[in-house]
């Protein structure tokens, strides 16, 4: 029996927690089946419900698919968004805080969570056109957007040259992600700390031979 609450109610805490616990099973069923292999009676054990309690939380397959890579994409994008937010207050060290944050940026790209939402949206895309734009937005754009604020803001300090700060965070990511893309043969294989390292520190200062104060400033 759901617990009541003091208004005779039912407790949405139990609903949230049972409901949070479908969508981690269901993206982790899907990461490792793939949406046409995976089924709901497996997500609803690997959560611990009843088959029919996901469906009466989300309705079909298809909006469970949705609804777990939108979660996945949101966690994602936390953890992207924790990263660049170190170059709030850089310290003196620029250089050394630019490497940190596009190692770490580089580390969550790598991550199983990355690599398994990149999967199942290629996967996905000819029978849900939408889902690229559905992670995407929550991720990249995401990224992007922050990552261009902070820019924007070091350029005003004078610790950045005058730049467009979007065109600016375009190419950081760019130097970052495609060499990884690169290395790792589109995911397919794990890249060493030392290659992402390496990855890293030739990007920042690739960036900052282009968007670094100028000498003398």
């Amino acid at each position: 029996m759901a617990e009541l609450t003091t208004a005779g109610r039912p407790d949405s805490r139990g609903r949230i927690d049972k409901r949070r616990a479908i969508l981690e099973a269901a993206f982790a069923v899907f990461a490792e089946q793939g949406y046409a292999q995976a089924s709901v009676q497996e997500i609803a054990e690997a959560a611990g419900v009843a088959k029919l309690t996901v469906y009466n939380h989300f309705g079909d397959k298809e909006s469970l698919f949705r609804q777990a890579m939108e979660v996945a994409a949101d966690a994602v994008s936390a953890e992207n968004l924790a990263v660049v937010d170190r170059l709030r207050d850089p310290g003196d060290d620029l250089r050394a805080v630019f490497e940190d944050v596009a190692y770490s940026l580089l580390q969550v790209c790598c991550g199983e969570r990355s690599h398994a939402l990149r999967r199942l949206t290629y996967g996905q895309i000819a029978r849900t056109p939408d889902i690229v734009e559905i992670v995407q937005g929550r991720t990249g754009r995401r990224l992007a957007e922050a990552l261009a604020d902070r820019l924007a803001r070091l350029s005003l300090s004078g610790r950045l040259r005058p730049c467009d700060p979007a065109l600016a965070a375009e190419q950081f990511l760019a130097l970052l992600t495609g060499p990884m893309e690169v290395r790792t043969a589109l995911g397919t294989r794990t890249a060493s700390p030392e290659e992402a390292r390496g990855v890293a520190d030739a990007a920042v200062d690739t960036f900052l031979r282009a968007y670094g104060p100028a000498a003398g400033a």
